[in-house]
């Protein structure tokens, strides 16, 4: 899950840096520079709000108020150059979840940002790097097949193939070209190996469709 984060800072270095380290980080980041700005994305609401208290035209504190008024339970940062526990109470009575006082290194704040977004909305589904080649799931990363949930026991060369074609759809390999990939170019043995492969994988995966280009090899063509 991508979440959205919008930034209010009107130092306008800061924002950038700010900006840079949270990108970084794969979130989509929309920064502002005035409070006025801001305030014309609150009926679109993002995962997070970070606020910088002393803006140049109306207050953080001004905009939370707005904010939760529209999104009562939109999480909020605020940063601000006054260390001051006023601040800090102000803040969390009118709903911030936490208080960030300049200056303060970036990595810090990445990190808040992180463990806020995790309270609020759990842990993040693992990715999981898989192609779909209805009606089988290829799991690349533990080299599993799948089709309807049950898994299917391939060899390691049948998978390696089956990988390759699935990964490259529509591209024609010849028969020398998956004999080096899957065997290795010092294999001395006949190609027809790949022949008897091909033959395997389709018997146990009936529904692929791996088209035969005789006189020179094969292809996974797509759907």
């Amino acid at each position: 899950m991508s979440f959205t984060i919008y930034l209010v800072e009107d130092e306008e270095n800061l924002n950038h840096i700010l900006t840079s380290y949270l990108e970084k980080e794969g979130w989509n980041v929309r920064s502002f520079l005035t409070g006025e700005k801001a305030k014309s994305f609150i009926g679109t609401p993002p995962h997070l709000w970070i606020l910088d208290i002393m803006l140049p035209d109306i207050d953080g504190y001004h905009l939370i108020r707005e904010i939760k008024a529209v999104s009562p339970d939109v999480p909020v940062i605020f940063i601000s150059a006054r260390d001051e526990d006023i601040d800090r109470i102000l803040g969390l009575e009118m709903g911030s979840d936490d208080y960030l006082a300049k200056p303060f290194l970036p990595r810090e704040l990445v990190i808040r940002v992180q463990k806020l977004l995790t309270r609020i909305y759990g842990n993040p589904p693992k990715q999981t790097n898989s192609l779909t080649v209805e009606p089988y799931t290829i799991d690349l990363d533990v080299r599993m097949v799948y089709m309807n949930g049950e898994s299917i026991d391939l060899t390691s060369k049948e998978f390696d193939l089956l990988a390759s074609l699935a990964q490259n759809q529509g591209q024609a390999f010849s028969r020398e070209q998956i004999l080096n990939h899957i065997w290795g170019e010092d294999y001395f043995g006949t190609d027809r190996v790949v022949d008897d492969l091909v033959r395997r994988l389709r018997k146990k995966l009936p529904e692929l469709r791996i088209e035969t280009i005789y006189g020179y090899g094969y292809r996974m063509t797509k759907s």
